[in-house]
């Protein structure tokens, strides 16, 4: 079984960009009904996320575990384009559109997603871990720690993306009472 464990927070400013190596385009919708999602915490509901990705001229279909927090489990594997491009036209909610920066900082690579279209304006920056306790060296540009705000999860920006957030929830600071899909 593959584990990911991943932390995930907004950014403060562009700093980021000098330091990004690469940027890859990436388009991605999930197959199954995002209104029935649950956390798994419960039992109830459908407890996997299904997605089909494409990155830049490769494409993924990913399964992951809904499970709030840095660690889930996670199956990848790879698909051919014109298949991708097939499933993403059977995808259910919107489809998430954004470039991804690699940006390596002492001995990590994050993964800065700048997201384009209906979730325009939202920055987030993600780092996966070998360990959910490991230390790792805070950027100057990284700001609050959304990884258990479940609304900054791609799955929930498929079914409500940054454009539909008030002014409210787009500076809240106060994260602990975001709800799960």
């Amino acid at each position: 079984m593959a584990l990911e464990i991943e932390r995930k927070f907004l950014v403060l400013d562009d700093a980021w960009r000098t330091q990004a190596k690469e940027v890859i385009p990436m388009a991605q919708g999930y197959l199954n009904d995002l209104a029935s999602m649950d956390t798994g915490s419960n039992g109830g509901g459908q407890r996997v996320s299904v997605r089909v990705r494409l990155e830049g001229d490769e494409a993924r279909l990913n399964l992951k575990s809904r499970e709030v927090g840095h660690t889930r489990q996670e199956f990848d594997y790879p698909i051919p384009v014109d298949d991708a491009r097939a499933l993403l036209e059977l995808c259910v909610g919107g489809l998430i559109d954004k470039r991804r920066h690699l940006v390596e900082h002492l001995g990590h690579l994050w993964e800065v997603d700048e997201f384009l279209g209906d979730s325009a304006g939202l920055v987030v920056a993600e780092v996966e871990l070998d360990a959910g306790d490991e230390w790792f060296e805070r950027p100057a540009w990284l700001g609050l720690e959304v990884t258990d705000s479940t609304r900054y999860y791609n799955l929930a920006l498929a079914s409500r993306p940054y454009s539909q957030w008030s002014e409210a929830e787009r500076a809240a600071t106060d994260l602990e009472s975001d709800t799960c899909l």
